[in-house]
């Protein structure tokens, strides 16, 4: 009897079959795949082939199998790369697109580790078939509802005795009745979370019923977000069609971010340890932050200062970037120069005194015997040596020994000057220069420790003109000894002639300024202090 039902549909199927029939649009196909059917009612050749609302090819040809049970083989292409991979598992349902009475097949990729090759076959226990609404109606209207009554009383009792296979046929012949099944299924399996979402549901709707107006407009927004998203569906589907692409390029990247996590893991223990310090530190920085508010705002004020002073100086950066132009010109042989100088291999005077003040070994610049010092080292000497040459400092005094000339023969540089140049330019304090008018002096003991021409040490010979020191009076200096002779002025010495005369022979004169009788120590006192 199940024959009976199942050959005029299989009859109205390729009757369309051979209308539609033309010339197979296989060529592009990334892979072929075969859809076994019990109804091919509406497909089309180069009709939409779907896998997951998604079109990826088309409907090339149909074939009705020769030996019963008869089926329809639709024979369906793949166009679109990334949705070449059907499993094992997948489904492929005929869906009506449109109530005009188009259809089309959406097929399921499915979720088993083996895919189905090139030219393989989807099972019927695999597929369904949709049953129109159409024909529905039409069943409705007389005579045809009265014809199919007939039908279901001849074939009730041959059906009676065959449930199972019923029941089979019903759920592929529409597969919302098996979706129903599995629907129900799955709620029977979850009846305790059902029970409790609807007690929660409650004190959900308590909750959100002061929030009412939010989540009317939620549901307004969302509805105007779905329209957007209708509008849109092309580039929807395009978005979906690259999407395989870009999880296939996204595979590498994300197994190296996994590599990456797992080397992270001893980072975050060490984290998780430190954490209680950092809340801590956290806790302690808050009143700083705080405090700091006032800095932080006086910062941005100068940050608008620093900004319009930037926009300002415009003018000067563009010159500095012309002159950066010429830099790497100047660079190289800059470059050269500061190693030459600081180079002592190319000292030019062998100066011993130079291993004194020169760094250690391994440094570069480290001294060596026969070297000097660096044309850098020599340089700041000069600095050196001459900022001491003009500036005399002794337990004495300070002298600047600096003296400008306007007129006459001094102010010109002159390597041999003549004795009149040499009287009237010089500088001296005193007509002696230790080591340039006279020779250099000598220590007494060196003076004493020098030998005779007869090999016995030289006694001081008594000089009869030098005045015998007194008692208290201070040592007179030797004869070329270190000290210089000093020339006192004709009034010192006049003034010292009468004091001498004033005072009594054998009283020497105070050194310490200390008062003494007669008119000689206010004389004294007088010429000192006078104006």
């Amino acid at each position: 009897m199940r024959r009976l039902v199942i050959i005029p549909v299989v009859l109205i199927a390729v009757a369309a079959a051979f209308v539609t029939a033309g010339a197979s649009g296989g060529s592009g196909a990334l892979k072929t795949y075969e859809i076994e059917l019990d109804n091919a009612f509406g497909l089309v050749e180069g009709g939409d082939l779907k896998i997951g609302g998604v079109k990826a090819g088309q409907t090339s040809g149909f074939e009705i199998t020769k030996s019963q049970p008869y089926r329809t083989i639709v024979t369906a292409e793949i166009t679109e790369p990334g949705f070449d991979s059907l499993r094992t598992d997948g489904r492929c349902d005929v869906r009506q697109q449109s109530l005009i009475g188009e259809y089309f097949i959406d097929c399921d990729l499915g979720t088993a580790a083996k895919e189905i090759p090139d030219g393989g076959r989807v099972p019927v226990e695999r597929t369904s078939s949709t049953i129109p609404p159409d024909l529905i109606n039409t069943v409705m209207r007389r005579p045809q509802r009265e014809r199919f009554r007939l039908i279901l009383n001849e074939l009730g009792t041959g059906l009676a005795g065959r449930p199972e296979e019923l029941n089979r046929v019903i759920r592929r012949a529409h597969p919302a009745l098996r979706e129903l099944s599995q629907t129900l299924s799955i709620l029977r399996g979850q009846n305790k979370i059902i029970r409790d979402f609807v007690r929660d549901a409650d004190t959900v709707s308590v909750a959100v019923e002061p929030f009412k107006e939010q989540v009317a407009k939620w549901a307004v927004e969302a509805s105007d977000t779905a329209g957007i998203q209708a509008t849109r569906s092309e580039e929807l589907g395009r978005y979906w069609n690259r999407l395989p692409d870009f999880l296939a390029e996204l595979e590498p990247t994300l197994a190296e971010l996994e590599k990456t996590a797992d080397e992270q893991i001893p980072t975050l223990r060490s984290l998780e340890r430190a954490a209680p310090d950092l809340e801590r530190f956290l806790r302690v920085a808050a009143p700083f932050a705080r405090e700091t508010r006032g800095s932080i705002k006086s910062l941005g004020e100068t940050a608008d200062v620093g900004n319009a002073a930037l926009r300002e100086s415009s003018q000067e950066i563009a010159e500095l970037r012309r002159l950066a132009a010429f830099a790497p010109r100047l660079g190289k042989p800059l470059r050269q120069f500061l190693q030459t100088i600081d180079d002592r291999r190319r000292s030019i005077e062998n100066d011993p005194q130079a291993a004194d003040r020169a760094p250690p070994a391994p440094d570069k610049t480290a001294f060596k015997k026969g070297q000097g010092y660096t044309g850098m080292e020599a340089f700041w000497n000069y600095i050196y040596f001459q900022t001491l040459g003009i500036n005399a400092f002794d337990e004495i005094g300070h002298v600047l020994r600096i003296v400008l000339f306007n007129t006459g023969p001094c102010p010109a540089y002159v390597t041999k000057p003549t004795a009149t140049e040499v009287k009237e330019c010089n500088s001296w304090l005193g007509p002696n220069q230790p080591g340039v008018t006279t020779a250099e002096p000598k220590s007494a003991s060196a003076r004493e420790s020098a030998p005779r021409k007869g090999g016995a040490k030289a006694k001081p010979k008594e000089d009869a003109t030098r005045p015998k020191r007194g008692a208290g009076a201070p040592e007179a200096p030797k004869p070329g000894g270190g000290a210089p002779q000093i020339e006192v002025p004709d009034q010192v010495k006049d003034l010292l002639d009468r004091l001498g005369k004033t005072l009594p022979k054998e009283t020497p004169l105070p050194l310490d300024g200390s008062s003494q009788q007669g008119g000689g120590t206010d004389e004294l006192l007088n010429y000192l202090l006078a104006p």
